[in-house]
């Protein structure tokens, strides 16, 4: 860990030229007196660094202390500016992994593709903490070392125990094999199977994780992407999930298809309107779906839908009706 902080140190002041002890401290989030004693290591070590004292002062290094890094255009180089940026690799505990490797990247790159890369990424945001209409994105809190053990066990192989709490459900512990991870808007998920069964675990509700000493009972290769679209499939289609026909203007299918679940099917009509097969999450979601929609969209069938629908319609044109 040490050392790979005072590569960073180094790489820093390569970046940024002369940075004060509590500068630096704030980028590596550690003490000012943790600064001053790497500082301390790297000079014992030969590294060309000085300290210089006053209001604008700090620490610097001589100049021509960098590698070159070649086969890279600029779009390449950006590239990589921006992965640093990205939720995923902090989700599965590898931000400052990510965040180091990303740094020395870019300080190894030729002087003119590392100044208009840094200088693109500025007018680059990825990923805010809210969006137009204002709602905040919260994204999920996964603790260094549950992802750290979660991490090795996938990469190595072997059988994983997690303390789990599932929604609704006291946490309890669970051994299974784990088969890959996924990150989605901000979540991370565990793709695992327990005995014979495929199961999905949000990172974010493992309590504590603990990588078992024995192989995991799964296959040498994965279609990870193909794996994820099959569960996301049967997520949407199982429990207690509602199906819904509409008829509606093909203008306006985005809009409603947005707000589903899944689409089991589809066709046109003589007239041109389309009739679709929906599955929503519940009889409430799917309520609360074809309302939003009622003037271009017509629920023919469940019958109690059409009829919660008409109730909510006469309610609303008596409400509003002229004196």
């Amino acid at each position: 860990m040490r050392a790979d902080r005072l590569v960073s140190l180094v790489l820093l002041l390569r970046q940024r030229g002369r940075t004060t002890a509590e500068t630096l401290a704030r980028e590596l989030e550690v003490s000012t007196r943790t600064v001053l004693r790497d500082m301390e290591a790297l000079s014992a070590a030969g590294v060309p660094v000085y300290a210089e004292r006053g209001r604008h002062g700090g620490f610097a290094l001589l100049p021509d202390f960098q590698t070159a890094l070649t086969g890279l255009n600029h779009d390449g180089a950006l590239a990589l500016v921006v992965a640093g940026s990205r939720r995923g690799a902090q989700l599965f505990g590898l931000g400052s992994a990510l965040a180091s490797a990303v740094l020395k990247v870019v300080d190894a790159l030729p002087e003119a593709l590392r100044d208009t890369a840094a200088g693109a990424a500025q007018r680059l945001l990825i990923d805010p903490e809210t969006d137009l209409l204002s709602r905040r994105v919260t994204p999920e809190e996964v603790s260094d070392s549950i992802a750290a053990e979660v991490r090795s066990a996938v990469f190595a192989g072997h059988r994983l125990r997690i303390y789990y709490e599932a929604v609704g459900r006291p946490p309890q512990w669970r051994t299974v094999d784990p088969i890959g991870l996924v990150t989605v808007r901000d979540q991370g998920y565990l793709l695992a199977q327990r005995g014979t069964e495929d199961r999905t675990y949000r990172l974010s509700r493992v309590l504590a994780a603990e990588e078992l000493d024995e192989p995991a009972q799964r296959s040498d290769t994965v279609d990870l992407d193909r794996a994820w679209r099959e569960r996301n499939v049967r997520f949407r289609t199982g429990g207690d999930s509602t199906a819904v026909v509409v008829r509606l203007d093909p203008a306006r299918r985005e809009d409603l298809l947005a707000t589903a679940l899944a689409v089991r099917d589809e066709e046109t009509d003589e007239d041109g309107r389309l009739r679709v097969h929906l599955v929503f999450q519940d009889a409430r979601h799917a309520e609360w779906a074809l309302w939003q929609h009622a003037a271009y969209a017509e629920v023919e069938a469940p019958q109690w839908l059409r009829t919660s629908l008409h109730d909510r319609a006469t309610l609303i044109a008596a409400r509003y009706a002229p004196p």
